[in-house]
C-alpha cells in the first residue's frame, strides 16, 4: 500500500512538467488572467506561478519583475492588425479599421492593458506605453496610412494626406475618448469621428464642403457627377 503510494505521486508530477517555450506560453497566459481577474495591483508573482502550475523559481528567471512580465503577456496576447480593409472607399475602408481597432482595444489583453495604465503610477505607466505604441497604435497607424493611399491614387483624398499629424487622429481620439470619456466606441460613434473628422481632413484641396465627399467618393452610394474630376 505505502509503495505504491510513494510510486504514483512522481507520475502526477511529471504530466505538469514543462519547458521551454510550453512553459513560457503557460505563465504568460497566468498572468493575463490575473490582470482581468483580481488586476495590477493585487497580481504576485507567486499567484502567477500558481495559475500556471509552476514553481515562483521558475517565473523569476525568465521575468525579474512583475512589470516585465505583464509586459510580455499583454505583447503576446494583443490582437494583431494583418491588413487594412478595401471595400473601394476611404470612408468605408476607415469605419471598418476603426472597428478592427475597437476589437483589439476591448479584447481580453486590451482590457487588461487599459486597466494597468488606470492603476500603476506614472513610472510605472512608462513601460506600458511602448506596448501600446508598438502593439497598437504604430500598427494602426501604417494601416491608416495605407488606406489613405489607396485614396490619393483613386483621387478621393489630398495628396499630402498621409503626415503624421492626419494619420494619428484615429489612434488618438479612440485612447483619448475610451480613457477619459470612458466611450465604448459604439458603430454611431465610429461613424460619426469618420465623417465628421476624417472625411474633412481628406477631401481634396479646392473643393468645397459639399461638393468634395460626392466628386471624391467619400460619401457612400452616391456617385459623383459626370463630368467631374
Amino acid at each position: 500500500m505505502d509503495t505504491s503510494r510513494w510510486t504514483a505521486a512522481p507520475a502526477r508530477t511529471a504530466t505538469l512538467r514543462r519547458r521551454g517555450p510550453v512553459l513560457e506560453r503557460a505563465i504568460l497566459e497566468a498572468a493575463l488572467e490575473q490582470l482581468s481577474t483580481v488586476g495590477w495591483n493585487a497580481l504576485t508573482m507567486e499567484g502567477v506561478a500558481a495559475g500556471a502550475q509552476t514553481g515562483k523559481a521558475a517565473v523569476y528567471r525568465r521575468w525579474p519583475s512583475k512589470e516585465e512580465l505583464v509586459a510580455d503577456a499583454l505583447q503576446a496576447a494583443l490582437p494583431r492588425l494583418d491588413g487594412a480593409p478595401d471595400r473601394g472607399s476611404v470612408r468605408e475602408d476607415l469605419i471598418e479599421l476603426c472597428r478592427l481597432m475597437r476589437e483589439a482595444m476591448y479584447s481580453r489583453p486590451g482590457f487588461a492593458l487599459r486597466s494597468v495604465l488606470h492603476e500603476c503610477d506614472s513610472t510605472t505607466a512608462q513601460r506600458f506605453h511602448e506596448v501600446i505604441f508598438e502593439g497598437v497604435v504604430e500598427p494602426s497607424v501604417e494601416l491608416i496610412k495605407e488606406v489613405v493611399r489607396r485614396g490619393i491614387e483613386r483621387g478621393e483624398v489630398r495628396p499630402g494626406a498621409t503626415d503624421a499629424y492626419v494619420c494619428d487622429v484615429i489612434p488618438a481620439m479612440m485612447m483619448y475618448r475610451s480613457k477619459v470619456c470612458a466611450s465604448e466606441w459604439g458603430e454611431r460613434d465610429l461613424t460619426e469621428m469618420i465623417d465628421q473628422v476624417m472625411v474633412p481632413l481628406l477631401r481634396p484641396l479646392g473643393r468645397d464642403a459639399g461638393d468634395s465627399a460626392v466628386d471624391s467618393g467619400l460619401v457612400p452610394g452616391v456617385e459623383p457627377p459626370s463630368g467631374r474630376p
